[in-house]
């Protein structure tokens, strides 16, 4: 049985003020909020924060299967992003071809595997992760740091 390579992705939301977005994707729910200080309730990231924390999760789950597939052993990840974004957009100052300027990762691996096969890793992940392509795709420069916990 070939599996289907395009599948529709669904999501809603109610949205009960201007700040937050009570989001219903299958059958899990999250907010995605703005802080008080923004005249949001705090109940969850920003849309800004959750767009880093998707790029972390697919990094995680792609870096895996990418790991698996190479027979590499990364054990478990830790990932860090720090993003330069321009506000000038959001703040509607003017309009910003790329708000995501750029997005330092920060993954460290507690597995067996060796700075040479994280970077094998890292290689083929930028190849598959739809989060990371769609982020390259729009502009954003994206630097991988990828080492083992004992380096």
């Amino acid at each position: 049985m070939k599996p289907r390579t395009t599948v529709k992705l669904r999501a809603s939301a109610t949205s009960p003020s201007h700040a937050l977005s009570t989001i219903i994707v299958r059958d899990v729910i999250f907010a995605i909020d703005e802080p008080i200080e923004r005249g949001g309730t705090n109940l969850g990231p920003s849309p800004t924060e959750t767009a880093i924390g998707a790029l972390i999760g697919c990094t995680n789950v792609i870096g895996h299967k990418c790991a698996d597939e190479l027979g590499i052993d990364i054990g478990h990840l830790t990932i860090s992003a720090v993003c330069d974004f321009n506000r000038s957009g959001v703040t509607l100052q003017q309009e910003i071809d790329v708000p995501f300027e750029r997005i330092v990762l920060t993954v460290t691996a507690d597995g067996p595997a060796s700075a040479a096969e994280l970077q094998l890793v890292s290689t083929e992940l930028a190849k598959y992760c739809p989060l990371a392509k769609l982020f390259r795709q729009a502009g954003t420069i994206i630097e991988e740091n990828w080492k083992p916990k004992n380096a």
